[in-house]
């Protein structure tokens, strides 16, 4: 088996784009750090504990790809799902909260 890091540097760019954008415009992360922090850990926990129940259902089961390290953190558990699911909860937050904005700001000018 060979060890690829294309599927990981993808996401971790993902992650630094949309980390750029929360930065530009005091988002998540550079609005309230310490709150986002404890939201960041608690949506990946929650997404992490559905991941962990579905295995053990054996509803999700991890396809080996060329493009994946191998790395295992858990039977069926790669390490690019911890890092997805981080990413998940990151881009949503950023998501939710510029469109918060954007309606905000649309409102204040009718």
């Amino acid at each position: 088996m060979s060890v690829s890091v294309v599927y990981l540097a993808v996401l971790l760019v993902s992650a630094v784009c949309v980390l750029a954008v929360d930065r530009r415009f005091r988002l998540f992360c550079w609005h309230s750090p310490a709150r986002a922090a404890v939201v960041l850990a608690l949506g990946t926990a929650f997404f992490l504990a559905w991941d962990l129940t579905g295995i053990a259902l054996g509803v999700f089961l991890h396809g080996t790809g060329p493009y994946q390290t191998g790395v295992m953190l858990a039977p069926e558990l790669p390490l690019e799902e911890l890092v997805f699911l981080l990413f998940l909860c990151e881009l949503t937050m950023v998501l939710a909260l510029g469109a918060q904005r954007l309606l905000t700001r649309t409102e204040r000018v009718r």
